[in-house]
């Protein structure tokens, strides 16, 4: 797992945190329905799922930096990229579509925690696969926010279940947000749940939405899943126009 020490333990919510690709679900997440999630994605490396992402154009899918970089902002070859689009089942259905291109937030650290991939051809949008739209302002303290993905159900748990999760999530204002994870910054979004629920492994990349629109992708928590501290998302308001200017 990688971690960042910062006053508290920041952990990834990368897939491929143990021994070998892991994933579930959204801590404390129910069961996603059929062309509930048509933009989320499940982003595959070498043919196993490693990280969530969301569709936001024919050829564009943006996921977390952290789920596609070797170290630093250097990412794997998108050769070693597919996602699966179409379908709440990690497993099967949908389509598998290479990735043709990986681009890195030029200054992701932990923060700016933004990869764009370009695929190598269009998604044919349907009521199972459709891009989402980004949001360019702040999301309201205290709004309810979903996040979605087939992150694990537990920290360090090995739980397996195929299907799509979600969970309903708060949005914490900036002081919220600076009190109970004990550190802000303008290119986060905390997203505030109780104890044994809110995103875990598996999970990065993957999408918060705020009344149908994109607000944030999934980065890090704080200590460990489903802990009483708030999940850490890029927020998406904030490097919105990196997004767009890199949408060639």
């Amino acid at each position: 797992m990688s971690c960042f020490s910062y006053l508290l333990v920041l952990s990834l919510l990368l897939g491929v945190a143990w021994s070998s690709p892991t994933t579930g679900r959204v801590v404390g997440g129910h069961d996603a329905a059929s062309k509930q999630f048509p933009h989320q994605i499940s982003l595959r490396r070498d043919h196993s799922h490693v990280c969530g992402g969301s569709i936001i154009g024919e050829r564009y899918v943006l996921t977390a930096a952290h789920c596609v970089v070797i170290e630093g902002t250097t990412a794997f070859p998108a050769d070693r990229f597919t996602i699966r689009a179409g379908t709440i089942n990690r497993i099967a259905g949908g389509i598998i579509v290479p990735v043709k291109r990986v681009l890195v937030h030029p200054d992701y650290v932990v923060y700016n925690d933004l990869a764009l991939l370009e695929l190598e051809q269009e998604l044919v949008f349907s009521e199972t696969i459709n891009k989402i739209e980004m949001m360019d302002s702040e999301v309201p303290a205290s709004s309810d926010v979903i996040i979605s993905g087939w992150g694990l159900t537990e920290h360090a748990g090995a739980n397996l279940p195929i299907i799509m999760q979600w969970y309903k999530v708060t949005a914490l204002s900036k002081t919220g947000c600076a009190s109970k994870m004990g550190l802000y910054t303008d290119a986060i979004i905390c997203l505030n749940h109780p104890s044994g629920a809110g995103a875990c492994n598996g999970d990065s990349g993957g999408p918060a939405t705020y009344n149908g629109k994109l607000v944030g992708v999934a980065g890090f928590v704080v200590i460990k899943c489903g802990s009483s501290r708030p999940d850490g998302y890029a927020k998406v308001a904030y490097n919105i126009d990196w997004i767009r200017e890199n949408m060639i």
